[in-house]
């Protein structure tokens, strides 16, 4: 039977592997930290978490959370045009671009913050302009 009832970042991680609990609840308490008032949509058919300035994920989103079986996805969907001076960011896509998270030490890199910063300011700045 189908639900209209949207998903949650508790089913989220119900769904992963439980080594990845810590660092998923890590990197949502982050971005929720440097952006409270964020969009955040769960969507168990992409096994992700977006997060972003409006609902729309692929012109309002900036960062997402996608868990693999050992490590987490921490991408951004305007990853390209990011400053990336600790060349965390992986990915070969035409935009997209990626940091895999393995461990809650690598949820505290100051780089991670920065580039969650810099992605958030640069959706801020495209949609007011």
């Amino acid at each position: 039977m189908a639900t209209d009832k949207p998903a949650t970042f508790l089913d989220l991680i119900a769904i992963s592997p439980a080594k990845l609990h810590a660092p998923m609840r890590a990197l949502r308490e982050l971005i929720l930290r440097l952006h409270p008032d964020a969009f955040e949509a769960v969507r168990l058919g992409d096994r992700a978490a977006t997060y972003g300035v409006g609902p729309r994920k692929n012109s309002e989103g900036y960062a997402y959370i996608l868990p693999y079986q050992s490590w987490v996805n921490l991408g951004f969907f305007r990853g390209v045009d990011l400053a990336d001076p600790g060349e965390l960011l992986e990915g070969t896509g035409a935009k997209m671009r990626h940091i895999k998270i393995r461990t809650l030490d690598d949820v505290k890199r100051p780089a991670v913050r920065a580039l969650l910063v810099e992605a958030l300011k640069e959706r801020r700045e495209a949609l007011n302009a």
